[in-house]
C-alpha cells in the first residue's frame, strides 16, 4: 500500500446536484498518454528562443523529445538542412536531440552564430522546436580616448558621459572611485537610465581625479573600465539661484514604447539652484497602486508588469523655490503575440470527432498559421477528416491514419510564438494510471483530494463509490474534478474508509481502491505570551503541543521566522524556549512551530527588552543671558520603555565643586529646557532620563556658563537675638551659602535699638559669619534686630526687623499667698499669686512646686529626703498635685521660673491627707491544723493607709464535688496576728478570704485554703481493739471484718485500675481559687502545692504556703506517726488527695503506686 500525505487546497463545491458520473471535456490537461501506448512526439525540453552563449565554453543546444516509437531527431541551420555527421566538432547526444559544439579545443563561438530549429519524428508525425537564434556574447573595451580635466564654477549643472562599448548582452553601469568605492548619489547627484552621471548643481566637494565609470558583463563576468574623468569646482564668492531645467529627456515631449508584460522606465532628470525636486502624475488616469515604483530618488517612474491599459500621456514636473517646468511622455505599449488558447494534444478513438484550436492575441493583432509535421498545411497532403477555419481545425471521424502533429504559429512583428499538439487515434479500454491501494491521510475538517488518474479512448467516464456495497457518490456532498480526483471539502472522522474508482467506456472498465484516514489536528493549547523583561534578566515561553495519537509532531522555535541563534543562552526543553542573560538583540518575535507529517501549526509572542534608558548625549548650552539659559540634549535610547521625564542637575564648580544639586525637571518628549541661574556661579549642567525601569546614568556634563556677579536677592534667614549673660544681646542668624551669595565679598550689616527707647540704629558690618554680640545691654530689654546681606555688587533688599531681648536674670520674687486645699486622700490642689512681671526679669517659663512626704526619725536617718516637681507653664496661678499616699504629711513650696532658671522659694506649707483604705494583707499562712482546727497567721497590710480598725475573715468549706458550703463571716481585732478556728469538720477543704479595714473601708483581701486531718480518733480505737483479740467472739468477728476489707480493696483496685487519675485540673477550674496545697511530712496537711522557702511571703491573692516540701524518700508517710498503733501505710494517692491534684506531671508519692498496696485504712476514706 502506497501512503500519500495530503496537505490540499480548498475547493468550491459544485452547485450541481446531478449524479456524480462526469463526462469529461476533450481536453489533453485531463489525460496523459501513457509512454508505453503508440503516441506522436512531444518536445519536452529546448533551448529559449534568444540563446546568448559564452564563448569561452561548449555550445549546447538542448532539444528532448518522447513518443512511442522513441523519436528520431534532426536540425536545420538558418532554414536549411545541418548535417552534423560532416563537423567533427558538434555530437548529438544518444537518445536525445541535444546537440554538443566543442569550441574549447579548437574552432570560435562565432562560426555557430544563427538561427537552428530542432525536428522529432516517428512513424506518427513530427514536432518542431522554436526557432533558437544563437548568439556569442560580447564584452568588448573602451575605445581609448584623452579625456580633459573638467572645471566649472559652484552651482553650475554637469553631465559626466559613460558611453559604454555595445555588448551583448547590455552591460550593467555604476560609477566608483580608484579604491573601487560606490560614489554617493543623492537628489543632487544621480545617474541615469543610460550611464551617464548627472550634476543638478555642483558643490566643491565634487572636486575630485577619479570619476570612473564602469561597465558590467554578467555574462561573461568581466567589468571593463572607462579612462578616469577629472573634476574641478571652483568656489564663487556668490553663485546666482535658477529656475529647474531638464538635462534629460530634451524638449517638452517625448515618446516611449514598451513591450507588454515588460518593465516600463520613464526617467526626468533636472538641473538648477536649489537642486530641483521631481513629481510624476499620469494625464486622464491614476498610477497603478501595486505596480508603480520610483526610483534614483524619484527621478525615474517604473511600472511592472506594463499593459495596454498603461499606455497614455505621463508628466514629469521638475521644481524648485524659482519655478517648475514639466515634460511630457507619451507612452504607446506594443505587444508580442500572447496565447489566449494554446493548442492542446487531442486523443481520439476511430469514428470520433475533436478540434485544435490555436487563438493568441497581441499588438499588432499576430497572423495565425498552421503546420503539419513542419510542414505549412497547404503543402501537406490532404486528410478528408480534417477541416481548417482560421485558427481551428475541425476533426470528423477520424481513422488511424488520421494521427500526426499539428503546428500553430502566431506571429507580429515583435516575435512568436510556436506550440505543437498532436492528433494520436487510439482504440483503448479505461486503465487507471493511480497507484492501487493508496492511503491517503488527512487532517479533520480539512480537504481531502483522492488522486485517480486514468486514460482510454474513448474517454471513459469516472465514478466513485465508498464501501464495498456503496452507491456513487452525489455532487452534493462531493466534488469530482476533470483528471478524476475526488475532492472531499471539509473531511470528518465519519470520512474514513475505502473509496473505489470506476473508469469505464465501450472498450471495458478498470476500477482502483482509495483509503482514506482521517487525523485529529496538531493544535498548540497552551501559546507562548508576549513578554517585557529587562536586560540581563532571563525570560521563558511555553508551548504545549496536542496532537493525534498517531502522529509525531516536531517542535522548532523561531526568532524573526529565522532559525534560533546558535548561542548557549538559548536552551529548548520539551514545552519551553528559555533565553538568559537577554540582551538587546534578543528582542523580536518569538514563534513556536510544531509539524507533523500532515500539518503545522504555530503561534507567536514578542519579546520586548527593556532596560533603563541610555544617558542623553550632546548637552548644549544657548541663549545664555545673566539669570537664565536654554539647555538643550538628545535623548539616548529609550530601550523600549517610553522616557517620561529627564532631569536637569547642575555643579558649581566654584562653591561646591564634585556636587550636584537638583535644577528641574522636564516631560520626557522635551529636549530642551530654559533654566533659571542665579548670579556668580559656574554652572555646569547634566541630564538624566528616566522611564518606568528607573533613571539612566548622567550624562557628560555640559560645557561651563559663569554667570555674571550681583547684588544677594535675599538676607540671612533665621535672625534672633536672646543674650548670652545678663548683659549682652547676642543676635544669630542663618548666613547665606555661597550660591545665594551672588557675587565676592560677601558680609553682613547687623543693625540693633531698642524697641522702646528712641535711639538710633546702631549697625555694624561683620564679615561672613553667623553672630555678632552686643556687650552693655541692661538685663532683658527688648531690642529691634535686622541683618542685611552685602557684597562687593551692592546691598541686599531691605531686611525685616525682628524683635529679640537682652540676657535674662535670675527672678527676684517668690511667689505669695500659697495654700493648699485637699481634695482627697492622693489629691491636692495648690494656689498661689502671681510674681510681678518686672521681677522675673526675662522669659515666664511657669512655675514650679516642690513637695515631699514627712519622715519619721528614724526613716530620715536611713535615707534623704525625696522631694518631686511638678513645673506648670506660663502664667498658671494653680495646679493639681496627684499620687499623694493617704494619712500621710507633706510639706510643698512654689518657685516662678524663666530662662535663666528658678526664683527663691515661697515659703514652705504644710498639708495632710485623709485616711484611705489599706492594701492587702502582706501574707496569710495556715499553721498547725488539727482535726477540727486550723490557725491562721498573717502579717499587717505593707500600707496601711491610715489606722487600722479590723481585719475580717470569711471562710466555707469546699465539698469532694468541689461545690462551696455556707460562708462564715469573723471579726478579728486589729492588733491580732494570729487567729485559731475551733470546731472544725475533720478532714474537710476550706477556703479563707481575708481582708483589713481602716476608717475609710475595706482593703484589698487576701485568699488561702487548708484541710484539716483525718480522725486520728477513730484509727485509735482500731489499734485498741487488737489488744482484746482473745475472745473468739471477737475473733470471728475480726475475720469477716477482714473478709469485708478484702472486698473492699478488691473493689478499690478494680476502680483505680479502670478510672486511672481523676479528673481534678477540671473540677478545679471551677473554684474561685484552684490552687491547693501540698500534704507536709510533719503535720499531715492535705494539699498539692508547695513553695520553696518557708514562710515565704504570698503576692496578692496567693494562700499561704507548706512549711516543706513534699519529698520523694518521704512519699511513703504512714498514719502511725499519727495514731495509735495501727500498721499500715497511707497511701498518698488516695482519691481525696487526687482529686485536688492540680499538676500534669507525676508527684513523688504516684511513684509508689505500683508497689505498695493502699492501706484499708486509706480505702475507707476514699469513700468517705
Amino acid at each position: 500500500m502506497q501512503l500519500k500525505i495530503m496537505m490540499p487546497k480548498k475547493k468550491h463545491l459544485s452547485a450541481s446536484r446531478a449524479p456524480l458520473i462526469l463526462f469529461l471535456c476533450q481536453m489533453i490537461s485531463a489525460l496523459e498518454v501513457p509512454l508505453d501506448l503508440v503516441q506522436p512526439p512531444t518536445i519536452t525540453q529546448q533551448s529559449p528562443k534568444d540563446y546568448i552563449i559564452d564563448p569561452r565554453e561548449n555550445i549546447v543546444i538542448q532539444c528532448e523529445a518522447k513518443g512511442k516509437p522513441p523519436p528520431s531527431f534532426s536540425w536545420t541551420r538558418n532554414g536549411t538542412h545541418f548535417d552534423i555527421d560532416k563537423d567533427p566538432l558538434v555530437t548529438m547526444k544518444s537518445g536525445s536531440g541535444t546537440l554538443t559544439v566543442n569550441i574549447m579545443s579548437e574552432g570560435k563561438a562565432e562560426t555557430y552564430e544563427g538561427v537552428y530549429q530542432c525536428t522529432a519524428r516517428n512513424e506518427r508525425g513530427a514536432a518542431i522546436s522554436n526557432n533558437i537564434v544563437i548568439r556569442p556574447s560580447r564584452s568588448p573595451l573602451w575605445t581609448k580616448e584623452k579625456l580633459e580635466r573638467i572645471t566649472l564654477r559652484n552651482g553650475q549643472s554637469l553631465v559626466l558621459p559613460c558611453r559604454p562599448p555595445v555588448g551583448l548582452p547590455p552591460p550593467i553601469i555604476f560609477w566608483m572611485d580608484n579604491s573601487f568605492q560606490r560614489l554617493p548619489q543623492s537628489e543632487r547627484v544621480s545617474q541615469g537610465l543610460n550611464g551617464d552621471l548627472y550634476f543638478s548643481n555642483v558643490l566643491p566637494e565634487d572636486t575630485r581625479e577619479d570619476y570612473i565609470c564602469y561597465a558590467r558583463f554578467n555574462h561573461t563576468q568581466t567589468i571593463q573600465q572607462k579612462q578616469p574623468i577629472s573634476v574641478k569646482v571652483i568656489s564663487a564668492k556668490s553663485h546666482r539661484e535658477r529656475p529647474p531645467t531638464f538635462l534629460t529627456p530634451e524638449g517638452n515631449a517625448s515618446r516611449k514604447e514598451e513591450l507588454r508584460g515588460n518593465v516600463l522606465s520613464l526617467e526626468c532628470i533636472a538641473e538648477g539652484l536649489p537642486t530641483p525636486i521631481i513629481y510624476w502624475i499620469k494625464e486622464d488616469g491614476t498610477l497603478p497602486i501595486n505596480r508603480t515604483f520610483y526610483r534614483n530618488f524619484k527621478k525615474t517612474l517604473q511600472i511592472v508588469q506594463v499593459t495596454e491599459a498603461d499606455s497614455g500621456n505621463y508628466q514629469c514636473i521638475a521644481k524648485n523655490a524659482l519655478g517648475a517646468i514639466h515634460h511630457i511622455i507619451s507612452v504607446t505599449v506594443k505587444a508580442a503575440p500572447y496565447w489566449i488558447i494554446a493548442p492542446q494534444n487531442l486523443v481520439l478513438s476511430p469514428g470520433e470527432d475533436g478540434t485544435l484550436t490555436c487563438r493568441a492575441n497581441g499588438n499588432p493583432k499576430p497572423r495565425i498559421s498552421w503546420l503539419l509535421n513542419g510542414v505549412p498545411i497547404e503543402i501537406a497532403p490532404d486528410d478528408p477528416s480534417r477541416k481548417i477555419d482560421g485558427d481551428t481545425i475541425i476533426f470528423s471521424n477520424v481513422q488511424e491514419r488520421s494521427s500526426a502533429v499539428y503546428q500553430c504559429n502566431a506571429s507580429n512583428e515583435y516575435g512568436y510564438l510556436l506550440a505543437n499538439a498532436f492528433v494520436n487515434v487510439l482504440a483503448e479500454p479505461p486503465r487507471i494510471l493511480t497507484s492501487a491501494d493508496t492511503l491517503y491521510q488527512v487532517i479533520a475538517n480539512r480537504p481531502a483530494l483522492l488522486d485517480c488518474a486514468f486514460f482510454g479512448s474513448p474517454l471513459p467516464t469516472i465514478e466513485w463509490f465508498k464501501g464495498a456495497k456503496g452507491s456513487a457518490l452525489r455532487e452534493d456532498i462531493y466534488v469530482l474534478h476533470e483528471n478524476g480526483t475526488l475532492e472531499i471539502p471539509v473531511a470528518q472522522k465519519d470520512s474514513t474508509g475505502t473509496y473505489t474508482c470506476v473508469a469505464r467506456n465501450k472498450l471495458g472498465m478498470a476500477k482502483n481502491d482509495i483509503h482514506l484516514e482521517i487525523k485529529d489536528p496538531t493544535r498548540i493549547i497552551k501559546q507562548p505570551e508576549y513578554a517585557v523583561v529587562q536586560r540581563g534578566s532571563t525570560v521563558s515561553f511555553e508551548c504545549i503541543v496536542k496532537h493525534d495519537h498517531t502522529l509525531i509532531p516536531t517542535v522548532m522555535w523561531l526568532k524573526d521566522h529565522r532559525e534560533l541563534p546558535s548561542d548557549g543562552r538559548f536552551t529548548v526543553d520539551k514545552d519551553h524556549l528559555v533565553v538568559a542573560d537577554v540582551n538587546d538583540d534578543d528582542g523580536g518575535t518569538y514563534t513556536c512551530v510544531a509539524n507533523t507529517t500532515l500539518d503545522n501549526v504555530s503561534a507567536s509572542a514578542v519579546l520586548r527588552v527593556v532596560d533603563v534608558p541610555n544617558p542623553p548625549f550632546d548637552l548644549e548650552l544657548t541663549d545664555q543671558l545673566d539669570r537664565s539659559v536654554q539647555l538643550s540634549w538628545t535623548p539616548g535610547d529609550d530601550n523600549n520603555s517610553p522616557i517620561s521625564k529627564f532631569i536637569i542637575e547642575y555643579e558649581d564648580a566654584m562653591h561646591e565643586p564634585g556636587l550636584w544639586h537638583h535644577q528641574t525637571e522636564v516631560p520626557g518628549a522635551q529636549t530642551t529646557a530654559q533654566l533659571k541661574l542665579s548670579p556668580y556661579v559656574n554652572y555646569s549642567f547634566r541630564v538624566m532620563a528616566v522611564n518606568s525601569l528607573g533613571r539612566s546614568l548622567p550624562s557628560e556634563a555640559s560645557e561651563q556658563y559663569l554667570t555674571k556677579a550681583a547684588e544677594p536677592d535675599k538676607n540671612p534667614t533665621a535672625v534672633e537675638g536672646l543674650g548670652s549673660e545678663p548683659d549682652n544681646l547676642v543676635i544669630t542668624w542663618k548666613p547665606l551659602n555661597g550660591f545665594e551669595s551672588n557675587g565676592p565679598g560677601l558680609q553682613y550689616k547687623v543693625s540693633w535699638r531698642q524697641k522702646d527707647g528712641d535711639d538710633e540704629w546702631t549697625s555694624m558690618v561683620v564679615a561672613d559669619v553667623s553672630k555678632y554680640i552686643v556687650s552693655g545691654t541692661p538685663t532683658f530689654v527688648p531690642y529691634l534686630i535686622k541683618v542685611q546681606a552685602l557684597n562687593d555688587a551692592g546691598f541686599a533688599p531691605e531686611p525685616a526687623v525682628v524683635l529679640g531681648h537682652s540676657g535674662e536674670d535670675l527672678p527676684m520674687v517668690a511667689p505669695g499667698n500659697v495654700h493648699v486645699n485637699v481634695v482627697n486622700s492622693t489629691l491636692a490642689e495648690v494656689h498661689w499669686d502671681p510674681v510681678p512681671l518686672k521681677s522675673i526679669r526675662g522669659h515666664l517659663q511657669g512655675y514650679r512646686i516642690y513637695y515631699w512626704k514627712a519622715q519619721s526619725s528614724s526613716t530620715r536617718n536611713r535615707r534623704h529626703i525625696e522631694k518631686k516637681i511638678l513645673t506648670f507653664q506660663g502664667s498658671k496661678t494653680h495646679g493639681m498635685l496627684p499620687g499623694l499616699e493617704p494619712f500621710s504629711h507633706y510639706t510643698l513650696n512654689v518657685r516662678v521660673v524663666n530662662g535663666k532658671g528658678e526664683g527663691p522659694a515661697s515659703p514652705d506649707r504644710v498639708f495632710n491627707t485623709p485616711e484611705g483604705v489599706p492594701s492587702a494583707p502582706s501574707s496569710l499562712k495556715i499553721v498547725n491544723p488539727t482535726l477540727d482546727s486550723l490557725t491562721l497567721e498573717w502579717e499587717p497590710p505593707s500600707h496601711p493607709n491610715g489606722v487600722l480598725t479590723e481585719y475580717t475573715l470569711k471562710y466555707q468549706p469546699i465539698n469532694s464535688t468541689h461545690e462551696l458550703g455556707p460562708l462564715v463571716d469573723l471579726k478579728i481585732p486589729a492588733n491580732k496576728t494570729r487567729w485559731t478556728l475551733k470546731n472544725l469538720n475533720f478532714s474537710t477543704r476550706y477556703k479563707f478570704y481575708f481582708y483589713a479595714q481602716t476608717a475609710a473601708g475595706s482593703g484589698n483581701q487576701i485568699t488561702e485554703e487548708a484541710i484539716t486531718t483525718v480522725d486520728e480518733g477513730k484509727m485509735a480505737m482500731a489499734s485498741r481493739q487488737v489488744d482484746i483479740a482473745t475472745q473468739g467472739w471477737f475473733i470471728g468477728l475480726m475475720c469477716a471484718v477482714a473478709l469485708l476489707i478484702l472486698i473492699l480493696l478488691i473493689v478499690c483496685f478494680i476502680r483505680r485500675n479502670k478510672g486511672g487519675k481523676y479528673p481534678v485540673k477540671e473540677k478545679e477550674d471551677a473554684h474561685a481559687d484552684p490552687e491547693i496545697q501540698p500534704m507536709k511530712e510533719d503535720d499531715g496537711t492535705f494539699g498539692e502545692y508547695s513553695d520553696a522557702e518557708d514562710h515565704k511571703p504570698l503576692k496578692k491573692g496567693s494562700r499561704t504556703p507548706s512549711d516543706r516540701t513534699v519529698k520523694k524518700e518521704d512519699s511513703d508517710d504512714s498514719l502511725v506517726d499519727y495514731g495509735e498503733g495501727v500498721n499500715g501505710q497511707f497511701n498518698e494517692d488516695g482519691s481525696f488527695i487526687g482529686q485536688y491534684s492540680g499538676k500534669k506531671e507525676k508527684e513523688p508519692a504516684e511513684g509508689n503506686e505500683s508497689s505498695e498496696a493502699p492501706s484499708p485504712v486509706n480505702a475507707m476514706n476514699s469513700f468517705v
